[in-house]
């Protein structure tokens, strides 16, 4: 999947896009596309023409020949548009069914033997053997043992994953490879229906269905063009009348170049294309809904630990006791975490570090590390100078230094209280029979994410975030992390109830999970993001599958949905203003022969009547695969309010897709002009 990722178009994807850029001329297929079969029909109507001019009473059959060229290119171009954001899926798809081998699998009998059999046999309930090298033949949850699982094959990511019974690390995906250890599996899914098989008909866009937006969009296109259409059968009588002799050709030109056969021509790539970028960022949409849904998302639900805190405990501050320097208190902290290789351990060491306290480690090579056992709830070294060092939960450290002799300082109880109010975890430093300080262990939030949730906040997008702390960690987690809002000693029901709440104010809301217990929250929410090392209900249940288990992921999928409306509004707004253009060179063109007075629209001065349309026909053309790339990749986006992102793409899409055909249609006009000269046109 990696290979897949680096290369934005291959050669490879080019060529089979032109392929099926011809094979998608089948009248079966253009009909999908309501503006684009207009200008198929009208490249029907000219080719009959071009064969047979005198239906009409037309002798111009190397001009009819001209336009049916152009509008059958400008047809090609926008399927090209079409076949080269289905040729990335394919590409990942390929990727995704290389892990598909024809896999066997250990089925266990009761007796606790096995059989070898084809996993494409292997049933709902069956459970089989994993060991050592196997490759896990399909969907299931681990029953028994505990192995490193590379998901290489899925995630792209080569550090294995631990898998064990129970909690929310027991589901594994077929197509995923035991590297140690063995692990007994029951089969969750069918075959042909396994979480990898989905992935590859969704990649494939075979699942694909068109967003509501889109429909919309669609029904709008196609709005237009009835109008156009009517527009130009009405011009031909009201030509005659006042004179003016119109060439079917000329009419079919100026339909096909009216109607919005820009966006008519990427709007199916654009979607495509949407879930595609969703899919390389290791994300998998269930359908384009909810790719378009992440763009319209008001509230987003968090989890802390994991998505806003790392949900390691780390040192955050040394409190000494009274009667003991801090410096001498961080001496000792730092001792007892030299050999300590817990997050706990390093973090006490880095913290020190960063308030200029270091101690040397070669100095107590030869002292003996005590290392941290549920029994002791401490550790420590001891010193060849007979000297003990301890740190660990205050009942035990109170109780080493009572055995030593020693007295409880006044006001240990009132330090540890208050870190433990916090929701903070309080480590006890002593020295044989003296205590020394506490080290404040907290669970740090995630560096970056105060200027991500402002960037949010600007979007106009809401930030809840739940924890089961109590409320005034909840607090303190809350305002230090930047979130707008927190639910405090949060249950799986309360979620679902914040969801609710905020939809029936009209929000559209995103979360994110893992757990069984997740599960109905994540089917409540609009966009619901689940971890692939979660469980299956988990994955079930959302609408997007996160391959690398990243919670906070969820914020750059946001960013990606919005992308993709903006890509799709920017060139819709793009395709309506080239219209502009485009009228100011066919119309004149059309009348300013038998009514001199049109001669004053053409104000790009274009050389002749006939040059006039060719070339505003071929900046038509052309103009789609120019604006490939955009549709691929998509707008870029900067996180700003509505109004901003409005105003700028108005002034960049609008007013850029009024001067550009301008320039574009005089350019051609200067190339086309001398040409028609040379073949008396």
């Amino acid at each position: 999947m990696e290979n897949s990722k680096k290369s934005f178009i291959t050669n490879k994807m080019i060529k089979d896009a032109i392929k099926d850029s011809f094979i998608k001329l089948n009248p079966k297929d253009m009909i999908k596309n309501p503006v684009m079969f207009v200008a198929y029909i009208g490249m029907i109507i000219t080719a009959i023409l071009t064969a047979v001019p005198q239906i009409v009473g037309e002798n111009g059959r190397l001009y009819n020949g001209i336009v049916t060229i152009i509008l059958f290119a400008t047809i090609v171009f926008a399927n090209f548009a079409e076949a080269i954001a289905e040729g990335r899926g394919k590409a990942q798809a390929d990727a995704l069914k290389s892990t598909k081998k024809d896999t066997k699998a250990k089925l266990l009998k009761p007796d606790g033997s096995y059989t070898v059999i084809n996993a494409s046999e292997l049933q709902k309930g069956d459970i089989v053997l994993v060991e050592t090298g196997d490759m896990i033949p399909n969907d299931g949850e681990v029953i028994e043992g505990l192995a490193s699982v590379n998901e290489a094959a899925i995630t792209g990511e080569s550090a294995p994953v631990i898998k064990e019974p129970g909690g929310d690390f027991s589901s594994v995906t077929g197509g995923t490879t035991v590297v140690s250890d063995w692990i007994k599996v029951e089969i969750t899914s069918e075959p042909g229906e396994s979480f990898l098989d989905k992935m590859i008909s969704l990649v494939e866009g075979a699942s694909r269905k068109k967003t509501p937006n889109e429909v919309a969009l669609t029904m709008l296109l196609i709005a237009l063009t009835v109008i156009f259409l009517v527009v130009i059968v009405s011009l031909y009588p009201i030509a005659n009348f006042v004179g003016v002799k119109l060439e079917v050709s000329t009419l079919v030109a100026l339909l096909v170049c009216l109607i919005p056969t820009t966006i008519g021509g990427l709007l199916s790539s654009i979607g495509i294309a949407g879930m595609d970028r969703v899919t390389r960022f290791n994300v998998i949409a269930m359908s384009g809904k909810a790719v378009e849904a992440c763009g319209d998302v008001d509230v987003m639900i968090l989890d802390k630990t994991g998505t806003i805190t790392f949900g390691n405990r780390l040192a955050a501050d040394f409190r000494p006791v009274e009667g003991v320097s801090k410096e001498e208190m961080i001496k000792y902290a730092l001792i007892t975490s030299i050999k300590d290789t817990t997050p706990e351990g390093k973090s006490t060491i880095e913290l020190g570090q960063k308030l200029g306290f270091k101690v040397d480690a070669k100095e107590y090579d030869n002292a003996e590390f005590i290392e941290f056992t549920a029994q002791t709830k401490s550790s420590g070294m001891n010193l060849k100078s007979g000297e003990k060092i301890r740190k660990g939960a205050a009942s035990s450290i109170m109780e080493f230094v009572k055995e030593n002799g020693g007295k409880i300082p006044g006001d240990l109880k009132g330090k540890v209280d208050d870190i433990s109010k916090l929701g903070g975890t309080p480590l006890v430093v002593a020295k044989d029979d003296k205590i020394y300080g506490v080290i404040y262990l907290k669970d740090t939030v995630k560096p970056g994410l105060i200027e991500r949730f402002a960037q949010l906040r600007e979007m106009g997008i809401k930030t809840v975030m739940c924890t089961g702390d109590n409320p005034l960690t909840a607090a303190t987690i809350a305002k230090e992390a930047g979130v707008d809002d927190y639910i405090a000693e949060c249950k799986p029901e309360d979620k679902i109830e914040a969801i609710k709440k905020e939809q029936e104010n009209g929000k559209i809301v995103a979360m994110t999970g893992d757990g069984t217990n997740d599960a109905p929250a994540l089917a409540q929410a609009n966009v619901g993001l689940a971890m692939n090392s979660g469980t299956i209900a988990a994955k079930e249940a959302a609408n997007m599958v996160d391959l690398d288990s990243d919670p906070t992921k969820i914020l750059d999928v946001v960013g990606i949905g919005k992308q993709l409306l903006i890509t799709r509004g920017a060139l819709t707004t793009f395709s309506i203003a080239n219209d502009v253009a485009k009228y100011f060179a066919i119309i004149p063109a059309m009348f300013m022969l038998a009514i001199p007075q049109m001669q004053r629209l053409n104000v790009m001065g274009l050389a002749s009547p006939k040059s006039a349309i060719i070339s505003a026909l071929i900046f038509n053309a052309i103009i789609i695969p120019l604006l490939i790339p955009i549709a691929l990749k998509g707008v870029k986006y900067r996180p700003m309010n509505p109004e901003k992102i409005l105003k700028r793409n108005l002034s960049i899409y609008g007013i850029g897709g009024v001067i550009v055909p301008f320039i574009g249609i005089k350019v051609i006009d200067f190339i086309v002009s001398p040409l028609l000269s040379l073949i008396g046109m």
